[in-house]
């Protein structure tokens, strides 16, 4: 019998509580520190906001938000051994507040932009795409760059990329800056409004 991995909200209502992991041949969950470090600058913006996990994984960024006041998260995931653990981690702490997609990042993501749109809401856009070093993922960060400055700038609070430390995403993206970036090892985050 294998082993479930899993990993824990880190603060907010939902703090202690268990997420599980899908296979690590398939996701690659965001560090503890990481993802601490990105909601301590987060902090309060992020109450009453939407928080989109567009490539969902465990769901662990996305439901980490919602623990920590996140009024609606959206997630979409392709592979279906982490979109059943998803579903899973959903059902355990809030499926009211979430929306989740069995899809095509690249292309469900323009539903939920017309649906900001459609409400005249923005939301905080978190992409972790698959490493670069994954095979079938070489251009992976390219896509994410093209996708991202086609995203209105009319549904966007902050749009925020985990990525290897090794790859510098550009100081502009279309109608986005980047304003903030920081290092954690083999992971990176950047920053984007």
């Amino acid at each position: 019998m294998k082993k479930e991995l899993s990993t824990r909200i880190i603060g907010g209502k939902y703090r202690g509580k268990k997420i599980r992991l899908p296979d690590k041949e398939v996701t690659r969950s965001s560090k503890n520190l990481l993802r601490e470090s990105l909601f301590n600058i987060l902090q309060f913006d992020i109450v009453d906001k939407n928080f989109i996990e567009v490539f969902g994984g465990s769901g662990s960024v996305g439901l980490e938000a919602l623990s920590r006041g996140a009024k609606r998260v959206y997630f979409i995931e392709k592979n279906k051994n982490s979109y059943d653990v998803l579903k899973k981690n959903i059902c355990a702490l809030d499926e009211k507040s979430c929306s989740l997609r069995y899809a095509d990042a690249f292309d469900a993501i323009w539903d939920i932009i017309e649906e900001l749109k459609r409400k005249k809401e923005k939301a905080y856009f978190y992409f972790d795409p698959p490493f670069s070093i994954r095979e079938g993922y070489e251009d992976i960060y390219e896509q994410v760059a093209n996708l991202i400055k086609k995203i209105p700038k009319e549904v966007v609070e902050s749009i925020i990329v985990e990525h290897m430390t090794s790859y510098d995403f550009p100081e502009k993206l279309g109608n986005y800056e980047l304003y903030k970036k920081r290092k954690y090892g083999k992971s990176s985050l950047s920053f984007y409004q």
